[in-house]
């Protein structure tokens, strides 16, 4: 990956990251699998998150977030909510998540 371009770069990090999150393991181990480094994903997942927000859409009335629905009706088991932060940062949170891990997220994302 050294020779590729960083726009390249982000989207193979961004598609890597998102992987992560649905893998149901932890961050560690998904790299270990993937033979990345653990350093190396958290330096993209801080660039991706630092990445300037998007304009809002049209109609968005000024909230700060919202959500969608992940998966179609029918289409498995892990359907769950898809939460979309008002910078643009999206949260997928699938169907059986642990409550407690759940709140950690979310205040870490506060802060």
């Amino acid at each position: 990956m050294g020779t590729r371009p960083v726009a390249e770069k982000a989207r193979y990090w961004k598609k890597v990251i998102q992987q992560a999150a649905r893998s149901g393991v932890s961050i560690r181990e998904f790299c270990q699998q993937r033979q990345l480094t653990v350093s190396q994903f958290y330096w993209w997942q801080r660039r991706l998150q630092q990445a300037p927000p998007r304009p809002k859409k049209r109609g968005s009335g000024g909230t700060s977030a919202s959500f969608v629905l992940v998966s179609e009706p029918g289409e498995g088991s892990e359907a769950g909510i898809e939460l979309v932060l008002g910078d643009g940062r999206r949260i997928r949170i699938h169907k059986g998540v642990d409550a407690t891990t759940l709140r950690a997220v979310l205040a870490a994302l506060e802060n």
